[in-house]
């Protein structure tokens, strides 16, 4: 196939908008697994024993490259079912602690070290102290 091809809302086309896969029906895309990545990793979920309302006093701070993509959207998917408000872009404070068997994957699947929590002394309650 020569000319450029391109792209309308994540479908490779020509220049006329016809998708490539109808034009070229013989041929498959391979889809190649990255080393270390599972296809059920993106499947799992994890419960939380904290209700929405539980006492927000753990931060999570985490640096995630962008080469685990993947990873990074699921770890907020977690957070987000955790209950955790984000502060910022990559900082969350929720109930504590995390569940052990979601630690225990974390580590699993090398996240451990891309990540750190802080306990707090108080809940921390949304509002800013004027500071």
């Amino acid at each position: 196939m020569s000319g450029k091809t391109f792209f309308y809302k994540g479908v490779r086309v020509n220049a006329f908008g016809i998708p490539i896969s109808i034009l070229d029906s013989g041929s498959k895309k391979s889809y190649i697994k990255k080393d270390g990545r599972k296809r059920t990793f993106y499947h799992i979920n994890f419960k939380s024993e904290y209700g929405r309302n539980s006492p927000k006093n753990l931060i999570v701070m985490y640096d995630i490259p962008h080469e685990k993509k993947k990873e990074r959207d699921w770890f907020r998917r977690q957070l987000k079912n955790f209950h955790y408000i984000m502060i910022q872009k990559s900082v969350w404070v929720g109930p504590s602690p995390l569940p052990k068997d979601f630690v225990e994957y974390v580590k699993l699947v090398g996240l451990k070290d891309k990540l750190k929590t802080f306990k707090l002394d108080s809940s921390y309650n949304g509002k800013g102290d004027g500071i």
